[in-house]
């Protein structure tokens, strides 16, 4: 029976540690390699990245301001009624 000081072990012989460090590392390379081709787009197709970049800027401030009004509903008004 192993105790807690013995270290779990896959089949290949390598610690859950060691598996972490690897599929970390691969996530770094995976995420390097797309940044890199972001800036390369960016750099290709200025105009279109800035018209990006705007339709973001505009989602996320139409979303701050919708969040700002969505607690503070007018007071229904009074109507008029014809007796």
């Amino acid at each position: 029976m192993a105790t807690a000081t013995q270290s779990k072990t896959s089949p290949n012989n390598s610690t859950i540690a060691d598996r972490a460090r690897n599929a970390a590392s691969g996530a770094q390379a995976r995420v390097s390699s797309a940044t890199s081709a972001t800036v390369d787009a960016a750099r290709d197709h200025p105009y279109a990245a800035a018209g990006i970049v705007a339709g973001a800027i505009a989602a996320v401030g139409g979303a701050a301001y919708a969040a700002t009004r969505l607690g503070s509903t007018p007071e229904p008004t009074k109507r008029k009624t014809k007796h």
